[in-house]
């Protein structure tokens, strides 16, 4: 049955493959204007259905809560399309005297879209590939099929509505891992956005295709000494309570130096957090992590009270996340792990320098690349802080949740948040319709490497300051140099050939022979001996096709100190043993 379900789901990525492919065709030749107007007209309809799509999400996948999906969805719908909405991705997009910069879409796009946020990425990610004229094929979490596929029907019917080719949006209603990946590998997809668990972005990249994949994010939030305790506590609940937890720029992990560790402690227990002991720890461990140690998906983005109750205890009324003190990290440290649950880590430190050495221990058990975050009122705390973190972005002062995709900072607004090479992936940036783009660049010469060619160079002036000296004054001094000595060509017979006797002078003005020709001088006697070898005076002049007719004719080249050897005849005739001294 499972065989029949999967070839099922690899025709079908077949076929939304192969119309997409034709759809964006005629996509690719639209105006800014037409396609602005589309992408407007989708986000308007995902804008006035962001509560019904948020509320399907959250039934279909027990996750979150509807209220918090909804925005979600209004956030893609709204903050992402108001920062894309002005950004050319047509023709020419940038121009300098120096360089043009002319935007050509992708193709089409494989966008994989998980169960964690599922309408709001399907939202986000239809966006920004219609904006850069790229079609675009969704393969949703098998666990949010219906309402992934609801969302992109809504906004295909608004696009198509507005112009959109039909075929330009297409969404798989029965998506495998062996349909998915036949999608990520098909011929037509041209690239590849991927939002998932971490086996799901390495077959993404390791599909032969360019890929945009999103790793896990594990994130520390540090509260440094001169933090706002209150302000600092409020946001941290705020981002780690947002939708039960299901962002992965969430925060996991709450890292404090000891001397307001009471003050803390005492704000966490008067916003709603509840600390464990050790055997509700160890009961809740138990919960979280599987006999492998990876996180149980059956508690993710469940409410505090419901994993308490999943756990055997129950938590006081009232509590929004539950926190659990712990010494170290790593696989002996099972909370130490990305939880995308209401629960936090809780790590007690001496220093920020402690302090940042521990953020990044929590970050390598399984969020590099990701987020971190701090909450301080120093900026040089903040700063040191950043550099030593190895992740693609860091927030400050603010829920980490909220901050990392641009709802509460200038960072650009996106659902899809890039890990650079510490997390295994291409970029670090927030994923935008740029990164859907190919973008040639046509680009003029501002530091010339090759002068003017010689019969185009202005005359020289003499060094001495006098006249001016051109080319033409030039050619009859030689002529006349020439002619006074009696200089003529070399025969094709060779540079002492009898068949041009030195009575009978062959003579050429420079200006006769074409640049950059050599005029070569032949002595001013020459006759043929038994062996080949001309007698008599040396050659004045010597080039390169001297030397190669005097090889050909067996011959020798008579020089003395005074004859004037062009490189390249010198470095033949050493060679060859042509020369001989007169």
């Amino acid at each position: 049955m499972s065989s029949d379900k999967d070839l099922q789901s690899i025709e079908q990525a077949r076929e939304l493959a192969e119309r997409a492919f034709e759809a964006q065709k005629p996509l690719a030749t639209f105006s800014q204007e037409k396609i602005d107007e589309i992408v407007g007209a989708m986000a308007r309809v995902a804008q006035q259905e962001a509560y019904r799509l948020g509320e399907m999400a959250h039934l279909e996948t027990g996750y979150g809560s509807a209220a918090d999906k909804a925005a979600k969805n209004r956030f893609s719908a709204d903050q992402v399309y108001n920062f894309i909405r002005p950004m050319r991705t047509v023709g020419v997009i940038r121009q300098s005297d120096s360089i043009i910069e002319v935007a050509s879409p992708r193709g089409v796009v494989c966008a994989v879209i998980p169960s964690t946020n599922p309408t709001s990425t399907a939202i986000f990610k239809i966006l920004i590939a219609i904006k850069a004229c790229d079609a675009v094929v969704l393969s949703p979490h098998p666990s949010a099929t219906n309402c992934i596929s609801e969302t992109a029907r809504v906004m295909r019917e608004a696009g198509e509505a507005a112009g959109l080719p039909a075929g330009a949006i297409g969404c798989m209603s029965l998506a495998t891992i062996e349909g998915t990946q036949e999608l990520m590998k098909h011929k037509r997809t041209a690239l590849i956005l991927a939002t998932g668990g971490i086996g799901l972005v390495r077959a993404a990249y390791s599909s032969g295709k360019p890929a945009f994949g999103v790793g896990p994010g594990n994130v520390p939030a540090m509260i440094e000494r001169s933090a706002n305790v209150t302000k600092a506590v409020r946001d941290i609940l705020t981002g780690k309570c947002f939708d039960n937890g299901t962002i992965c720029s969430s925060e996991q992990a709450v890292v404090v130096e000891r001397t307001i560790d009471p003050e803390v402690r005492r704000r966490f227990a008067a916003e709603g957090g509840y600390f464990l002991d050790q055997e509700r720890q160890e009961a809740l461990t138990r919960v979280v992590a599987t006999a492998t140690n990876t996180l149980n998906s059956k508690i993710v983005g469940k409410a505090a009270k419901v994993i308490a109750e999943m756990a055997g205890f129950s938590v006081p009324e009232g509590t929004r996340a539950m926190l659990c003190e712990l010494s170290g990290v790593g696989r002996d440290f099972p909370l130490s792990m990305e939880k995308l649950s209401p629960i936090l880590a809780y790590y007690v430190v001496e220093s920020l320098d402690e302090g940042s050495e521990r953020c990044a221990q929590i970050l390598r058990y399984g969020g590099m690349g990701h987020t971190a975050s701090i909450h301080t009122q120093s900026r040089d705390a903040a700063r040191e802080y950043g550099i030593r973190m190895p992740v693609s972005r860091v927030v400050v002062n603010s829920p980490s949740t909220h901050g990392a995709i641009g709802f509460t900072t200038d960072l650009e607004p996106s659902m899809t948040l890039g890990c650079g090479s510490w997390g295994g992936n291409v970029t670090s940036d927030n994923i935008s319709p740029r990164h859907l783009l190919d973008v040639k660049r046509i680009a003029f010469e501002t530091k010339p490497i090759n002068q003017l060619a010689a019969a185009d160079r202005p005359a020289v002036r003499a060094a001495s300051g006098g006249a001016i000296v051109d080319r033409a004054s030039i050619a009859a001094l030689v002529d006349r140099f020439l002619a006074e000595r009696h200089v003529h060509q070399p025969s094709q017979q060779g540079p002492a050939s009898a068949s041009a006797p030195a009575s009978e002078p062959r003579t050429e003005t420079l200006s006769q022979v074409p640049p950059p020709a050599t005029v070569p001088i032949q002595p001013q006697t020459a006759s043929s001996s038994s062996n080949g070898a001309v007698n008599g005076r040396a050659y004045d002049f010597v080039c390169e096709e001297d030397v190669k007719r005097a090889i050909a004719a067996r011959e020798k080249i008579y020089i003395n100190q005074k004859t004037i050897i062009t490189p390249a005849a010198r470095e033949l005739g050493d060679e060859r043993e042509v020369f001989a001294r007169s």
